[in-house]
């Protein structure tokens, strides 16, 4: 991959978006900024319930409220940089703040693939060995397993970023995205980007592949013990306090494998609606998902539906 090195090196980028559909950025700026707003309300008052209501202090709600601050964090790292692309001409971004951009983009990503898998862990043992459940899950032991989360997250999140923007970009500065997206901006680098691919092909590797397979064994543990429960009420208990968190894996992970793992159009003449259909399947995973979690989590657990209410109540009554 070589480029001509007597051009200036880059010190910002312009982020393409949308530009080529101006009607799009318009009708995508009336849906997406109601949708960040429900992100913030939905998973600030789920990280508020878990804070003030005694009930939910236990470890899944702990790991709830983490997932719910990833949640804002990750949406904000981008969101308001889409919103504001989508109002703007000319939508450029400094070259440090397409580093921080990408940095929060990997790291929260990363951060949700080991705390989803530690969740998964945490339904394991409450199903499957509940009589050592508050052994085994106690504080000592789930503070340090969401901390070590964000830690693994913000480790891989500046060593991918690091590796990406060490690159020369002595070129075309234009990137084919929303937001500063790693695989887009490695395609406008001056150089070998191979250790680029390595590494990012490893923390897959550790953050998709492995807490993927992690989740898939638990819950084989957690169906078969469940459907050895010898009443139905007793199996639909079991199971719907686990089936929240195992309908926000599928979400996760299924937009992830949708987007990565379909096929790519070998017809050139269709580049152009490839590239919009991955935008919008992109914007989809960055929005939806993020949104989606704390609607579930309410309608699908009755202790989070309490809680709520009882807050609700509280503040009525003090008004």
């Amino acid at each position: 991959m070589e480029r001509s090195n007597q051009t200036s090196p880059v010190t910002g980028f312009i982020l393409l978006g949308l530009s080529a559909h101006p009607t799009l950025e318009k009708t995508f700026f009336l849906l997406i900024l109601p949708m960040y707003l429900v992100i913030l309300l939905g998973n600030g008052v789920l990280i508020l319930v878990t804070i003030l209501d005694s009930h939910l202090h236990t470890p899944m709600y702990f790991f709830l409220g983490n997932l719910s601050f990833l949640d804002i964090c990750y949406t904000t790292s981008s969101v308001p940089l889409i919103l504001d692309s989508f109002l703007t001409p000319r939508k450029t971004i400094s070259f440090s703040a397409c580093a921080v951009q990408m940095f929060l983009s990997f790291a929260m990503g990363a951060t949700e693939c080991v705390l989803l898998s530690m969740m998964a862990f945490d339904r394991y043992v409450a199903i499957c060995n509940p009589l050592r459940y508050p052994v085994v899950m106690s504080k000592a032991a789930y503070v340090p397993m969401a901390i070590s989360s964000w830690v693994a997250g913000g480790i891989t999140g500046t060593v991918q970023t690091s590796l990406a923007m060490r690159l020369p970009f002595c070129g075309d500065n234009v990137i084919n995205h929303f937001t500063c997206e790693i695989l887009a901006v490695l395609k406008l680098a001056c150089a070998d980007i191979s250790i680029n691919i390595i590494s990012m092909g490893v923390a897959n590797m550790i953050f998709l592949a492995i807490p993927v397979l992690f989740i898939f064994v638990s819950y084989i543990f957690i169906l078969t013990t469940i459907l050895r429960i010898p009443s139905a009420e007793g199996r639909r208990k079991a199971f719907s306090t686990c089936s929240a968190h195992l309908t926000v894996v599928i979400v996760f992970y299924g937009t992830i494998l949708f987007m990565y793992g379909k096929p790519k159009s070998k017809d050139p003449l269709g580049a152009d609606k490839q590239d919009l259909t991955d935008k919008l399947i992109s914007l989809f995973y960055g929005v939806v998902t993020p949104m989606l979690n704390p609607i579930i989590y309410s309608l699908r657990n009755k202790d989070v539906r309490a809680a709520v209410r009882s807050l609700l109540s509280q503040k009525h009554f003090k008004q």
